[in-house]
């Protein structure tokens, strides 16, 4: 088997756990057993899946490319877990 060593397959190589949780959303989605939200902070449709654990993979907050990328480089406090989803 040829690896690939574009930085995405390094990421997969290096983080299974993070792209089985990945895949399985993806899955989920097109077998329509989870259905994408609006951002939890500001309502916009576009949205990424965001896994607190990654054990729980098809357990997602759904955020905007704007407050993921402000959740990772900031923290959970941001945005806290909220305890009702």
């Amino acid at each position: 088997m040829i690896q690939s060593d574009t930085r995405q397959a390094y990421w997969r190589r290096a983080n299974p756990k993070k792209y089985d949780a990945h895949l399985a959303v993806q899955r989920a989605l097109n077998a329509g057993q989870l259905e994408k939200q609006t951002c939890e902070v500001c309502g916009i449709e576009t949205v990424d899946a965001h896994h607190d654990r990654y054990d729980e993979p098809l357990h997602v907050r759904w955020l905007c490319r704007r407050h993921h990328t402000r959740l990772h480089h900031y923290g959970e406090d941001m945005f806290p877990i909220n305890s009702t989803v």
